[in-house]
């Protein structure tokens, strides 16, 4: 039984990761917004409704497409400083990233936003920030998860005085129902509404004046006071590397799949990793078995361990790596790795590269459950000029400190490289991290589009395959498609620190019959059950506009995510 209805519309429809975070997009709609004023809103108030998960300085890596069928990815993602010290961790931490600054990369998110305004938005900075700025301001009920991950991190929080005073006010995590406050970030976003208000009280039109407000963040004292601290704690940060970043606009990455266009951002995301997945199921004909079946699961599987896999060989920063990506999604290597999997049994281990030298096989790490990764929000947009934007803004708040009086974490997200430069995900000064976050985008040849995300680190590209399975293959309502029960691969090293790798080792929702898990045991699967209360993982949101200009959209019960469409 779904705990929800798909909710339909007609004109315009949003989805993201907050209720309170869906309002503020959809009243941007209802304003006469489109959908990257009304996604721009909306993430950026994920940043604010999501303390722990988001962070206002992180990353936010964004696809859309224009009304008029432009598709584009703004890589919202920030480079290693200049200054970085590419063998510092394997040198003095035996190849660990220890919580603190030096895990600080320039932060992203106000970039992206910016940027994606900029080139295909209405509205300004002070328009599309209003509604975080009152949430940090005038603060917003904590929901459970919120306080569940409060609780569970108040000893990271309290490695720093300044951390704790914001996520343990009163020296205690709040309790759900308590009121959230964050001043300190509602006058770091006034500052930059007040500049682009200068700005465009000299004379400057729109675009100038989002520039005066992303000006005050990279080049005026939020950037000054941002780097003198990180400074003083000794990262590498400078007031350079943060004048000089601009996000990249890149062309999207895609593949035809049962009447879709299935886009992603590059190599420099994993998104890479769900299309050569949903490239294989198609090959290894995954739509031919009965759904969730112990033959359909094991399949299933074995395709994102060999997909993972090769993500593990080739994926990096492309402008630092030549990646193999068009190999990687062609017919021949995508056959030869089909060809690869036992019908019978799990492949005990992660399958050694095809393409070129690739990595050896990483040490197993011992544990005796799959890691649960909450991290990450999402929000998707479809408005009523058939206009699609699609972001997964991200970045944890408790293991990096709080830059005092600023009220935001710099991104961290540098503890998702690895600390051998020789990897393809490995350190480099100026290089970007390989970035979890994958937003993505489904264009079908009738006409209809669906931009759709997760969050959940590595498990991302398994929820969004199983979730297409399930609306284009099942034929699942949207809201019905989100919420059937899932599993996750682990059979290869993690993305973030420290890189475990569980060989054979698969989590099953336990909504999945135990007689199927033990079937897919006796196959050879390490199976590990998901509990109810620890569905965190891969909770996916979508707005769908089909070929009558019908809008649908879903999203997962296990956050406090909110659809809303008209």
């Amino acid at each position: 039984m779904l705990t929800r209805e798909t909710v339909c519309g007609t004109r315009h429809a949003i989805s993201s990761g907050h209720y309170l975070a869906t309002a503020a997009g959809f009243a941007v709609l209802q304003a006469g917004g489109n959908a990257v004023d009304a996604g721009c809103a909306a993430g950026l108030a994920l940043g604010v409704l999501h303390p722990d998960l988001v962070s206002v300085a992180g990353v936010a890596p964004i696809i859309l497409r224009t009304a008029d069928g432009l598709v584009e990815t703004i890589a919202g993602v920030g480079p290693w400083p200049a200054a970085t010290d590419a063998h510092y961790f394997q040198r003095e931490h035996a190849g660990r990233m220890p919580a603190g600054v030096l895990r600080t990369v320039v932060p992203a998110a106000p970039c992206a936003w910016i940027t994606a305004l900029q080139r295909h938005g209405t509205m300004g900075f002070s328009e599309m920030a209003e509604h975080a700025i009152r949430f940090a301001a005038e603060g917003f009920s904590v929901y459970p998860l919120l306080a569940e991950n409060l609780a569970n991190h108040a000893a990271e929080y309290r490695r720093w005085p300044q951390n704790a005073a914001i996520y343990l006010p009163g020296d205690r995590p709040p309790a759900a129902g308590e009121l959230f406050l964050q001043a300190d970030l509602a006058a770091t976003l006034r500052f930059m509404v007040d500049e682009e208000r200068a700005a465009r009280a000299r004379g400057a039109d729109r675009v100038a004046g989002l520039q005066a407000a992303r000006d005050a963040f990279y080049r005026g004292d939020i950037a000054r006071r941002m780097v003198d601290f990180l400074q003083s704690e000794g990262g590498w940060l400078s007031r350079e590397d943060l004048a000089c970043f601009r996000c990249p606009v890149l062309p999207a990455v895609g593949v035809e799949w049962r009447g879709q266009q299935v886009f992603t951002g590059g190599a420099w995301c994993q998104g890479p990793t769900l299309l050569q997945a949903l490239r294989m199921a198609e090959r290894a004909g995954l739509a031919e078995l009965p759904h969730n079946s112990v033959d359909y699961l094991h399949l299933l599987a074995e395709v994102l361990k060999i997909a993972f896999a090769d993500r593990e060989h080739h994926l990096g920063d492309p402008d630092f790596v030549d990646v193999p990506l068009a190999a990687m999604l062609s017919d021949e290597h995508v056959a030869a790795r089909v060809a690869a999997i036992d019908p019978a049994g799990a492949h005990p281990g992660m399958m050694a590269a095809r393409l070129g030298s690739g990595r050896g096989v990483p040490a197993a790490t011992t544990a005796l459950d799959p890691p649960v990764e909450a991290g990450t929000s999402y929000v998707s947009v479809v408005d009523r000029w058939g206009g699609a934007f699609s972001s997964a803004p991200s970045d944890a708040s408790w293991s990096s400190p709080v830059v005092p009086g600023l009220g935001f974490v710099p991104s961290n997200r540098g503890s998702q490289n690895r600390t051998d430069p020789t990897h393809p995900a490995g350190i480099a000064p100026g290089k970007r991290l390989r970035l979890t976050p994958m937003p993505a985008l489904a264009l079908g040849a009738d006409g209809s589009v669906m931009p759709f995300g997760s969050p959940g680190n590595d498990v991302q590209p398994q929820a969004l395959l199983q979730v297409l399975m399930n609306l284009f293959v099942h034929g699942l309502s949207p809201q019905a498609a989100v919420e059937a029960p899932r599993i996750a691969s682990y059979a290869f090293p993690g993305t973030s620190a420290p890189h475990d790798h569980f060989p054979s080792r698969l989590a099953v929702e336990s909504r999945i019959p135990e007689a199927t898990r033990d079937a897919l045991a006796a196959m050879g699967h390490d199976i590990r059950p998901w509990p109810e209360r620890t569905w965190l993982a891969g909770c996916v949101e979508l707005v769908r506009q089909d070929a009558r200009g019908l809008l649908s959209a879903a999203a997962d019960p296990r956050r406090p995510a909110a659809a809303i469409a008209i």
